[in-house]
């Protein structure tokens, strides 16, 4: 199996229902509380901007800007994902999808738009991979526990 260089994708199983999970993901409270505070609303078209910390090796600035690209309802949540300080840099779309599954969710988490022969997009896919994968996701099934 080859690694995805221009993406990075997670799922994770969460023992509740897709509308408690839907509603962590768009609700702009309670993304504050797990993931980032922002000024999200799940409305296609939507532009919001999400509060991060800067990491200079990337030259991410901390502030993530994006456009609500796909919304359907306890289903899929799609949004553009960029630096407004470095336009030149990445250029991303996130997309989350839920599947009910028995009494929970399974939760798939696609970044995608990083670019295979820029190697500090690449060393943000690196790092931010490890986010998704671990402060992301722990800090949601923390949340919803």
């Amino acid at each position: 199996m080859t690694d995805d260089l221009t993406a990075i994708h997670v799922d994770e199983f969460l023992p509740h229902p897709p509308t408690r999970v839907w509603d962590a993901l768009t609700n702009p409270d309670a993304l504050a509380k797990w993931f980032l505070p922002g000024d999200f609303k799940p409305v296609v078209g939507h532009r919001f901007r999400f509060q991060a910390e800067p990491i200079e090796a990337t030259n991410f600035s901390g502030v993530i800007a994006g456009e609500v690209l796909d919304v359907q309802p306890e289903t899929l949540l799609s949004y553009s994902w960029v630096d407004p300080a470095n336009p030149a840099g990445l250029d991303s779309v996130v997309t989350w999808t839920l599947h009910p599954e028995g009494t929970g969710t399974r939760l798939f988490l696609e970044h995608r738009g990083f670019d295979p022969d820029d190697p500090q997009q690449q060393l943000a896919r690196k790092i931010m991979s490890g986010g998704w994968s671990s402060q992301v996701f722990r800090g949601l099934i923390e949340y919803l526990s």
